[in-house]
Formats: C-alpha cells, structure tokens, sequence
C-alpha cells in the first residue's frame, strides 16, 4: 500500500529545511555604518596619524593598524560563533616558522554564525575597507581559524603574499592578560626593510578586530601563549587587492670563512676521547656516514675536558650578543675574546688542521690534502670548474676556491631563540659539512624545541632532526637543496617539574665546514 503524507507535510518540511541552512546575519559594529567616521579614519590612515573614537583606533606606528572593539553588535552571536568553531576539527601546524592548530578553510563553511560573519566580512565590511584605503578589494574570501594553545606561537614575518593587501584577526578569547602571552606583537624596521625590535603588544580581547595593511615593514608575530588552562581562539585571514610596491630583498653579507690554524696532533691527544683517534675505529664511521649522511658521536670530548669547558660556560664572564634579525634568527653568539682559556682551546681544537683530517677521516670529505679524491669528489670538482669558468674566476681565486675552510659560533640558546629559513640561505645554499657539539643539556628534553631539523628546499617534509645531546657531537652533510633551522625554544625549557623558573640554557659550538 502506498504510503499517505498529510497535504501540508512536504511544506512543513522544507520550512524545517529551510530554517536549518539559513544563515544568521552578522550585526556589525555601528562604526561601518558612520559616513563621517568613515572618511575620519581615511584622511588619517592616508596621511600616517594617529586617530580614535569610541570603539575605533588608528595607530600608525610602527606600521598602519587598525582596533575595532565590540565588532559584532551580538553577544549571543559571538557565543553561538565560538561554539560552532570549537566544534571544527583543527590540524597541528608545525614547522621553523610556527606551532599551533588550524582549521580547514572556512569559505564554504556552512554553519549558521560562521556563513553569517563571513558573508559579512566580505561583503559590508569590505566594502566600508576599501572605502578607507581608497582601493578595491577584491571578493576573494579568505579566512582560516587558529587555536593556540601551551607554547604555540607564530614567529616574526610580514605576511607578503601576491595579493594579500589586508591581514585580520578576531579574537574570541577568555579573559586574556599579557601574562598569558600570544600578544601580537609589532616590529619596527631599520632603513634596509628588516626587523629590528617589538615596539608595541596587543592583548587579544574577545571580539575584537585587528586589521593591518601588508607591505614591506608588517613585520609582527603571535608571541608564545604562555598560560596552560586557556585557548586562544581567533579567526584570521586577509582581504586581497592590488599589493603594494615592495623594495628588492635586502641581502646578507656571507659569513666570513677561515682556512684551518696550524695545530698537530697533540691537540687531538689532548681533548678527543681516545676511541675515536683508532684508525680503525674511524673506519667504521666513514662506513656509516657514508650510507646515510649523518652520525652522532656520543662521548667525543675526554670526560674532563667536556666538564672542564661545561663548567667554564655556565660561570665565566663571557660576553653574548644576540644575533637576528628576528624573521631570520635569534639567538646568542659569544665574543670569542672573552672566551675562558679552555673554552678558546675547545675552538682552537675545532679549527685545527687536525681535526680537519679526522673530520675527513670520518666522512670521506677532502677537508685535507692527505685524503684521497673518490668519485664523488671529482664529479663535485668538474661541477666547480664548469662554474668557475661561467663566472671568468682568476686562477689565483680558484685556487683559494679549492682549499678547505669553515665558520663557526659559540651559541647560548634559551627561552625564545630559533632560527628560520628564508630566501637568503636557499639561494647561498651549497654542499657542505654541519658539525654541533652541544654543552650543558642533561636535563634537556626534545619537547623543549632547540633541535635542528633538515629539510628539503620548498618542501615542508623534514628529512632529518638532530637532537642535542651532552658531549654528542652531530655530523651532517647536505647539498644545495638541504636547508635546516632550529626549533623554537619554548617556555617549558625556563621551568622545572615543579613550576619554578631556572635559568636553564643550552651551549653548543656549531661549525660548518667546505671542501
């Protein structure tokens, strides 16, 4: 028998239907719907001055950003929109750059709180932008959503991307404090376009809009979030219109290199556990090293110079400098004429001609004259000459080409240092051998950060991560499509089991050495 439905069912249920795909509308600060406002915030925003009035700011230093407090006119709307984007599924995003937890891309979301704010942030909300930037910006909808969490954080960037011509955040946040950290932090520049140091810290605030033009100079960060018991939640993306005229890239002076001091093997016999100086021995690592690139040699130093030196670190007046500029790096590098007598002998041993040798007896490498060309090294030199020849190079600037040489640093890493890979080292990028000798880690742990990771040049897949590790030195060998970093160094690394600041800091030598 054919089933019966009343007459009105079928309009009953697509009113149902209907209502459950309907978006809710947006009700937007009164601040978009105020002509007068409007061209208040245009004239300053042109003319670089600062403005403000009632839930509205205007600051322009170091760069133009914009305040908009009390964003959405609805409390109810702000709570059913937090609701509905704790119930997305985040992924962990990891890499040199940041840690934290994103949604999928919001565009085709369809969730009542979320189509509604999005409909109106490109829609009414654009339209007033664009008005005040005396541009048009384009319909592209672009919008994500992040939760940071315990030692989450975006590191030092500008945000440059063809196209990007606004960055936004709405925070959604718990009752926030500085103490609690992820602040978005501002940079000021120096006359090359390179970050110098945080002027300016904005506390999340919920239901607050941040907005900022993206150029040259907006250079910021999402600080760490330090508190353990709240989420940060924001929404975040850009509004996209003709870029701004971007100045070329500033570029680095290269790191000086040096040929090896003349020092015998008596320093070997001095400082290298004993192990390691069999020739035997030295055989089986090359064999190691060989099939995989790497090696950890645990134990190199003799136990009482690696104590000698680990004490020297933590206690002597050595004088640290911190190195940046911080979308590149920070971290701290030692004076080395304020280097302990033992700690300038630890350096001395590093670039001595010895240690050369042993370095190419580890390998393989012609980091020496006495080590013999294999197959691989002459391809590596017919690949030189060919360059060398493209280039015109004198002979006299050949020669200096073909004689080994490295750099090196004394580095102090604690809370807050990293490093970053950018365009500069990709394009300087070269066959070369790392070598890391770390000092003063025994409590050290990975999920601290501090560890150097390998990755392939414009790939986020890591090909190596090399942990610090007391007395262990790290050898590793790359090409030129290798780059690495080191991770983050988060607020775990400044506390104990029992929550009590220390000022724990991990030391090592970092050497790179070229054939």
């Amino acid at each position: 028998m054919a089933s019966k439905r009343r007459p009105d069912e079928s309009r009953v249920t697509e009113k149902k239907r209907k209502k459950k795909n309907c978006v809710e509308t947006a009700e937007l600060t009164s601040v978009v719907e105020d002509e007068q406002l409007k061209r208040a915030v245009r004239e300053a925003w042109s003319q670089r001055t600062h403005y403000s009035q009632g839930d509205l700011e205007l600051d322009c230093h170091p760069f133009p950003h914009c305040i908009i407090r009390n964003f959405l006119g609805s409390e109810t709307f702000v709570e059913n929109l937090q609701r509905e984007l704790l119930g997305l599924n985040f992924h962990e995003k990891s890499n040199d750059l940041y840690k934290f937890k994103q949604s999928d891309d919001l565009k085709k979301r369809t969730e009542q709180h979320i189509a509604g704010l999005r409909a109106a942030l490109f829609g009414r909300f654009r339209s007033w932008l664009g008005g005040v930037l005396g541009v048009e910006l384009e319909p592209t909808v672009d919008i994500s959503c992040a939760r940071y969490e315990y030692t989450d954080v975006l590191l030092c960037h500008d945000d440059e991307l063809e196209g990007r011509r606004v960055a936004f955040i709405l925070y959604l946040v718990p009752p926030w404090q500085s103490s609690d950290g992820g602040t978005l932090d501002l940079y000021t520049t120096d006359s090359n376009f390179q970050p110098q140091s945080i002027v300016k810290s904005l506390v999340p605030s919920l239901n607050t809009l941040v907005l900022f033009e993206v150029s040259p100079v907006s250079f910021h960060q999402v600080s760490e979030v330090l508190t353990e018991d709240k989420c940060r939640l924001s929404l975040s993306g850009w509004f996209h219109g003709p870029s701004l005229e971007r100045p070329p890239r500033h570029t680095e002076a290269p790191v000086q290199r040096s040929p090896h001091l003349p020092r015998d093997e008596t320093l070997l016999l001095e400082w290298v556990n004993p192990v390691y100086l069999d020739i035997s021995y030295q055989e089986q690592i090359q064999e190691e090293f060989e099939d995989s690139s790497e090696i950890q040699l645990k134990d190199f130093l003799k136990e009482e110079k690696f104590r000698e030196v680990s004490e020297a670190l933590r206690l002597a007046q050595i004088q640290w400098t911190k190195r940046g500029p911080p979308n590149k790096r920070c971290y701290e590098v030692a004076s080395l004429d304020t280097l302990p007598q033992c700690v300038s002998a630890c350096w001395e041993l590093l670039r001595s001609e010895a240690f050369f040798l042993l370095l190419s007896n580890f390998t393989g490498l012609r980091l020496h004259y006495l080590c013999p060309a294999d197959e691989d090294d002459e391809e590596k030199d017919e690949e030189k000459e060919e360059k060398k020849e493209q280039e015109d190079l004198c002979v006299c600037v050949c020669v200096c080409l073909s004689t080994p040489v490295c750099c090196g640093e004394l580095r102090r890493w604690s809370h807050g240092c990293y490093t970053l890979l950018h365009d500069g080292e990709a394009a300087r990028a070269e066959y070369a051998l790392d070598l890391v000798l770390p000092f003063c880690s025994p409590d050290w742990q990975s999920d601290f950060g501090g560890f150097t990771c390998y990755v392939a040049n414009e790939e986020d897949e890591e090909l190596l991560t090399v942990y610090p590790e007391d007395n262990s030195l790290a050898l590793v060998y790359r090409d030129k499509e290798t780059l690495k970093f080191v991770k983050h160094v988060n607020h775990k690394s400044s506390s104990d089991s029992t929550n009590n600041s220390t000022s724990r800091a991990l030391y090592d030598f970092s050497f790179v050495y070229y054939e």
